[in-house]
């Protein structure tokens, strides 16, 4: 009995003891009071406070008797995606020792769309007015004021932002760090949001380059670029303005916006490489592909924003976008796979290393989001997940212009040969219009030709033949008359087979000139005192020589014959005849010369030579070298 006496002494001590230290314990844990009035600058109260998770269907203020706080803060990184949909309410105690009024500002940390202060008082709880900064960011604050040695036990209700990215860190505020506070925070973020600048006037160069694409060729597919590229540098330029900032459009970028920019960009990205590539006609699997791409993600789009608007069921929200994003990597995955069967397409290689790059470093951004405090821990820029999409999204930027540099190139090559085709088939065209019209001009010759030997040389001949017969029965009583006829029919005769002669189609070669000339010279001199010599080549080549140039250098040929008969007083000429590169005549006559300085007498008989000449593409020259020398030069 004596050893249980002393036991219940011993025993009744300890107890005592033990609660005494879990009494002290608590207090230190759930009494600790921040005295306001020795902030400074910022206090940061997360280790201080307790926490519970509360359903949005239960206000605060009416069920206040059945909350229960648990010491400190359930999650101290980013929020579960399950706890997104509900209020987290944040205790914590205050004090103020000052003799003044003392007010801080309350910054619970980033998303809260709502935020709300209640006062533990002895009924329950009151609710605290809501007063903001007067400062641009002024959502994510509120002011408390204590007055001169007063405390208070407050309860902060705050309502999560639809984003993966919300993080608990209460900390209260001296009024006057309030803008510092603001701008440090920005500070922390400013060589992420370079980077994402500079990115940005790269996709604006991008969209005005496409524009001017558009406008120019009116292809589809750079405005479909130019939207891509908007939309992508708007996300891109939107997160960096408003990023880690306390406004309503903070709350609004960073929930849906972002997203829902990305998967439209993504779309009209995927209705650019239909075009690009011509998938509908060259790549159909790759049609079929981006088809169901686009078809998924707009889907995905619909489905995002009624879950957002519609429901408080952030986790399937959340699930679209990621599930969204995983299957977008996949698509890169059986593209490349595509180009890699495909290699000899060098468009294609360049798109298969901008792709490669871009899953790369979306991949590394996914994951950045899946293990955000691992990432957060990195050094500088590369703690955060936006960095390393961009990182992709620049590389891919580059080996796609590579890409659109050498389609153009080829489609610039095409596009050439294309209007060297159509020329070449133009031209093809007008020259067998000219054909067609030399043909109908030669048989009109030929028909003319035919015409005037069988009709009006008839009638010559038998004009002749009858002058002839009537003055061989008047014997010496002929007429002058009747010999003129005779001598003009003879005339006309002759001249008419001349005429025959230049528009028969048959004779265009430079043989047949030469042997005509050569037969009429002989001829038109035979009965004359001066002995005619034509000298030609030993071998003449069959060149083809128009009608026109054969008429116009034999009437040349026939006018200065005619010189020579009537003016040179002669009795020798020499007709020489070379070819070359040119075909020249050379007609030199023994007689007195012609007189330069005074060429008169000669009518218009030379100026109808040069004029002929000149018409079809030859020279004429005259001079006076032991006689007259007449020199005809026609290119072959």
């Amino acid at each position: 009995m004596k050893k249980v006496s002393y036991l219940r002494p011993v025993l009744f001590t300890l107890l005592l003891l033990s609660a005494v230290i879990s009494s002290d314990a608590q207090d230190s844990l759930w009494k600790d009071y921040t005295d306001i009035s020795k902030i400074n600058l910022v206090k940061n109260i997360s280790k201080t406070v307790s926490s519970t998770y509360n359903s949005k269907k239960n206000n605060p203020e009416t069920g206040f008797s059945d909350l229960r706080f648990l010491p400190g803060l359930k999650h101290t990184g980013t929020i579960p995606n399950e706890y997104v949909s509900k209020m987290i309410l944040v205790q914590f105690n205050i004090r103020n020792s000052a003799d003044t009024v003392v007010s801080v500002y309350f910054f619970p940390g980033f998303y809260y769309k709502s935020i709300r202060l209640f006062r533990v008082t002895k009924n329950g709880i009151e609710k605290l007015p809501v007063v903001l900064p007067s400062i641009n960011d002024s959502a994510g604050f509120r002011r408390i004021t204590l007055t001169p040695h007063d405390s208070a036990t407050l309860i902060a209700e705050l309502g999560f932002v639809k984003t993966y990215n919300n993080v608990v860190r209460p900390r209260l505020i001296n009024s006057e760090y309030l803008p510092s506070f603001i701008s440090e925070i920005s500070s922390n973020h400013t060589g992420n949001n370079t980077i994402t600048y500079i990115l940005c006037g790269l996709l604006l160069m991008m969209i005005l380059f496409s524009l001017a694409g558009f406008y120019q060729g009116a292809n589809p597919e750079y405005l479909y670029y130019a939207v891509y590229a908007f939309l992508m540098g708007g996300m891109l330029f939107a997160q960096a303005v408003f990023s880690f900032h306390a406004t309503q459009a903070s709350y609004f970028v960073e929930g849906y916006l972002d997203y829902m920019m990305q998967a439209a960009g993504i779309v009209f990205y995927m209705l650019f490489m239909q075009r690009y590539l011509a998938t509908r006609s060259k790549h159909p699997f790759l049609y079929k592909l981006y088809n169901t791409g686009i078809v998924l993600l707009i889907e995905s789009l619909l489905g995002y924003t009624y879950f957002h608007y519609f429901t408080d069921n952030f986790n399937l929200e959340n699930w679209i976008e990621n599930i969204s994003k995983i299957l977008l990597l996949l698509m890169i995955i059986i593209f490349l796979v595509y180009s890699l069967r495909h290699w000899q397409d060098k468009l294609l290689r360049y798109l298969f290393w901008g792709n490669l790059w871009l899953f790369i470093f979306a991949l590394i951004s996914q994951i950045a989001v899946f293990l955000s405090p691992a990432f957060k821990n990195l050094p500088g820029i590369f703690g955060s997940s936006v960095i390393y999409y961009e990182i992709g999204l620049f590389l891919e930027l580059v080996f796609f212009l590579a890409g659109l540099n050498h389609k153009n190139r080829r489609e610039l090559i095409v596009q050439t040969k294309e209007r060297e085709t159509l020329k070449a088939k133009n031209l093809l065209q007008e020259y067998e219009k000219e054909i067609a019209v030399y043909k109908a001009q030669q048989e009109e010759r030929e028909r003319i030709s035919a015409d005037m030997h069988d009709e009006l040389g008839a009638g010559m001949t038998a004009i002749r033949l009858m002058s002839e017969i009537a003055r061989n029965k008047m014997k010496e009583n002929t007429p002058v008359e009747i010999e003129k006829i005779s001598q003009s029919a003879n005339d006309v005769l002759n001249k008419m087979n001349a005429i025959i002669w230049s528009m028969n189609s048959g004779n265009d070669t430079v043989d047949n000139l030469i042997s005509y000339i050569r037969s009429y010279a002989l001829e038109y001199f035979e009965n004359t005192p001066i002995h005619c010599k034509v000298l030609t080549p030993e071998h003449i080549p069959g060149i083809e020589l128009t009608g026109d140039k054969r008429r116009n250098l034999f009437l040349s040929i026939k006018e200065s014959l005619n010189n020579v008969l009537k003016h040179s007083q002669a009795n020798e000429i020499s007709i020489t005849i070379e070819i070359n590169q040119v075909l020249s005549i050379r007609i030199a006559d023994n007689g007195k010369g012609i007189d330069l300085q005074n060429l008169r007498k000669f009518g218009n008989g030379l100026k109808n030579i040069n004029r002929r000449m000149e018409s079809i593409g030859g020279t004429f020259a005259i001079e006076n070298n032991h006689g007259t020398v007449t020199t005809l030069i026609l290119p072959l």
